[in-house]
């Protein structure tokens, strides 16, 4: 079985539970409001910024470079959706939730002694985010009422073919980052925690999300 394949397996019911879980139900079903929105980007900004700084950081971590790719980075898109959906004070206005700075912490930890396991978190974002990146921006242009493209910038990756060829080449690069079983079993390890750790900020954004009148 390919790394692929035992990370769709072994994370199956959690990537389920996320699905299902209130807040996604709630972004899949076009009833999410633009505050709830801005307060989701705004804390997966910074689970972004530290992947992403902490894969260019390893990119000649033999465990970390056939999965760096900046074609997937997502950090400069979600700071130009924060910057239009609600305006560049974001930063200082959207609460940041302690579960998303816990999970940014966790994965500042990892590059200084685990960085191999980044590739877990870049399976859970990208992977997911190519995905189903299409259908998201779709409903939630529709949700807010934007034109085509504009507060979107999260889910575009180009085109279809593009999109194709660069989870094609994720997964192959899944292949080539881990070398031995061990490897495997720390990557599927590392993505069960990213899963949970989701779970948990999305548990903590429905709970101070605003309730309908």
């Amino acid at each position: 079985m390919t790394l692929a394949e035992r990370l769709r397996s072994e994370t199956r019911a959690q990537h389920v539970e996320l699905e299902r879980s209130a807040l996604m139900q709630q972004l899949l079903r076009g009833r999410m409001p633009q505050r709830t929105y801005c307060a989701l980007l705004r804390n997966l900004h910074p689970i972004y910024q530290e992947l992403e700084a902490g894969l260019a950081a390893c990119a000649a971590h033999p465990g970390v470079a056939p999965v760096c790719s900046p074609a997937l980075w997502r950090e400069p898109a979600l700071r130009a959706d924060l910057d239009l959906l609600h305006g560049p004070d974001w930063p200082s206005d959207i609460a940041m939730q302690s579960s998303a700075a816990a999970y940014a912490r966790h994965l500042t930890a990892l590059v200084a002694g685990q960085p191999e396991r980044l590739v877990a978190h870049a399976y859970v974002r990208y992977l997911g985010d190519l995905s189903g990146g299409q259908v998201l921006a779709r409903i939630v242009s529709e949700q807010l009422g934007l034109r085509s493209g504009e507060g979107v910038r999260f889910y575009d990756f180009g085109r279809s073919e593009e999109t194709a060829q660069l989870k094609q080449r994720f997964r192959a690069g899944l292949e080539a980052a881990a070398a031995t079983e061990a490897d495997a079993d720390a990557v599927v390890d590392e993505a069960r925690r990213a899963f949970a750790m989701h779970a948990e900020l999305f548990d903590q954004l429905h709970a101070e999300a605003p309730r309908p009148s």
